[in-house]
């Protein structure tokens, strides 16, 4: 049965920008959403603990080819990454605001997402027929060009959308409607 997973970034929530209004619209067509709270915070925030976490909704068989990941800033990185080192194959990846092997943001952010980055990205285009990637030409966190550069190596399709920031609450984004042609 097709489903979805929407997954926060660094320092999130399932309840924030976007997630729970794109929830709410998915839903309310009979499919199936989930959308987890992954631990967060310097000592908690870190691959090997979000792996684990996503790792239980595959062994449930929850992840499948038949699933779509929608993953937001610090998560697109993490979810190529477990979908490589898995060898897991999903139908479509959405990614918002991605980037890998990025670090400036400030020291927390830093501390949390250096063990999401991981050389071959590349290689996550054997796990997923389409990838889409959105991102901003003002995000306030990540350049332009690393958001670029992720979206150059990986992406089937590149949307940018001027002036969106983060596409985050922040930038003005508690919906995200572009996103629906999409999924």
């Amino acid at each position: 049965m097709e489903n979805y997973f929407i997954i926060h970034g660094s320092f999130g929530s399932p309840f924030e920008n976007w997630f729970s209004w794109l929830q709410d619209v998915i839903s309310s067509e009979g499919k199936q959403v989930y959308v987890p709270q992954f631990p967060i915070g310097v000592g908690y925030q870190n691959y090997e603990n979000w792996s684990k976490l996503f790792k239980y909704y595959f062994d449930l068989g929850l992840v499948n080819e038949n699933t779509t990941i929608i993953a937001h800033s610090i998560a697109p990185v993490f979810v190529s990454k477990f979908l490589v080192e898995n060898k897991l194959k999903v139908k479509k990846l959405i990614f918002v605001s991605g980037f890998n092997n990025y670090l400036g943001i400030n020291e927390d952010f830093d501390a949390v997402n250096k063990t999401m980055y991981f050389e071959n990205l590349e290689d996550v285009k054997q796990y997923a027929d389409e990838i889409i990637c959105f991102y901003s030409n003002n995000d306030p966190y990540v350049k332009l060009e690393v958001e670029e550069d992720f979206a150059n190596k990986i992406c089937t399709q590149k949307v940018l959308i001027p002036n969106a920031g983060h596409i985050n609450s922040e930038s003005g984004y508690d919906i995200f409607e572009d996103i629906l042609s999409y999924i």
